[in-house]
């Protein structure tokens, strides 16, 4: 038996009205309409609120009019107005019951997005055990839509051939547990596997890979950002080029939305802009702020080797490699993407990738992340 409100009832997630379906209309940005004239405003759960992409999907949702209930281990401060915060864990089922209840869609975020922990086994617990909680609690809820945010990183087969190139991949990969290059990436593999298992028994699971955001807000700094970050500091002397897709947060936050409104049940929708190689990167890097870019290139069986005995060393002391190894087997071939699904079927746009870039390297030095002055194009 499902524990959601009756057909006939509205929950808003602060009181419940009760009316007679047949007199509602559907109003704007989805949120209904009863005979009366009451708007009934649709509750969205974002699990995850307080992060990077998370934030700006909050946003988005308060723009369209829409309620929203945020459940993560932070608070969003300050507290916007039409938003509930539950702070908990995923991994915590009566938490995520509590939380899920009387919302109209899931947009399920939270996850550790690292690529390493000090003990590997909490991307599984999180990542993948965490979002089956979530699908279990969101199926026993009744909710109309439930939009998955995957990651591209499960899209590639670190055992690819090296001679596979640049050949673009795009949603119809299909890929087995153990072409995943760790832990993080067996662990989101794994939660989009029960992702597409619970859209196959009924529940309305629409699933987004984005690939790596940029962008202002990341106050967590996730690894693009703390990449970038490394860079425009001159902390990062020598690059393994690698090529890689990346896009602008607050895009994928409206490429959700789209998502939920205009996704196929149990379809992916790859959210990436701009296919560029970490060399085209630090050239652009430069020329936006004016600071030198290493020019050194390390060669990928030096950066292997480095990972294996950084993350040696991590194991000791538990704290985190400098180049994890993940990251570099997910650097050794081309991670380029087609991103036309989004698009044509979603109708999603993306800014231009200098504007992304300008906005990171402002957010950064506005928060006083920067150790070197940053030139011209930021007055």
């Amino acid at each position: 038996m499902s524990s959601r409100a009756p057909p006939l009832a509205i929950r808003t997630g602060w009181f419940d009205l009760e009316c007679d379906i047949r007199h509602i209309l559907a109003g704007p940005s989805g949120n209904a309409i009863s005979s009366s004239g009451t708007i009934l405003v649709r509750l969205n759960l974002v699990t995850g609120g307080s992060g990077f992409i998370g934030r700006h999907l909050v946003d988005a949702l308060l723009a369209r009019g829409e309620r929203v209930r945020v459940l993560d281990l932070r608070p969003i401060a300050p507290l916007p107005e039409n938003v509930e915060l539950s702070i908990g864990s995923i991994t915590d089922a009566a938490h995520v019951a509590r939380a899920v209840a009387g919302c109209d869609r899931v947009f399920h975020l939270a996850a550790n997005p690292n690529l390493w922990a000090p003990d590997p086994r909490s991307f599984d617990a999180v990542n993948h055990q965490g979002t089956r909680r979530m699908l279990e609690a969101a199926q026993k809820a009744g909710v109309q839509r439930f939009v998955y945010t995957s990651t591209e990183s499960i899209l590639k087969s670190y055992r690819a051939p090296k001679t596979s190139g640049r050949a673009l991949i795009d949603e119809s990969v299909v890929l087995v547990l153990d072409d995943m290059p760790g832990p993080y990436c067996r662990s989101k593999y794994l939660a989009e596997a029960a992702a597409r298992e619970a859209a196959s028994g009924g529940l309305p699971v629409v699933i987004v890979n984005p690939t790596m955001p940029i962008g202002p807000g990341d106050a967590l700094l996730t690894p693009p950002s703390k990449m970038i970050l490394g860079f425009l500091n001159g902390e990062t002397p020598a690059y393994l080029d690698c090529e890689f897709n990346l896009v602008d947060a607050r895009d994928v936050a409206a490429g959700q939305v789209l998502a939920a409104d205009k996704g196929r049940v149990g379809e992916r929708y790859i959210l990436g802009n701009v296919n560029l190689s970490l060399g085209e990167l630090l050239a652009a890097l430069q020329r936006l702020s004016g600071l030198a870019m290493p020019k050194t290139r390390v060669p990928y069986a030096l950066a292997l080797v480095s990972a294996l005995v950084s993350e040696g060393i991590s194991a000791v002391t538990k704290r985190p490699p400098v180049a994890p190894l993940t990251g570099v087997r997910l650097a050794r071939t081309s991670m380029a993407f087609d991103c036309s699904k989004a698009r044509s079927e979603l109708g999603w746009e993306c800014r231009s990738l200098e504007a992304s870039l300008l906005d990171t390297i402002r957010w950064m030095s506005g928060r006083g992340l920067l150790r070197r002055p940053v030139g011209l194009p930021l007055a």
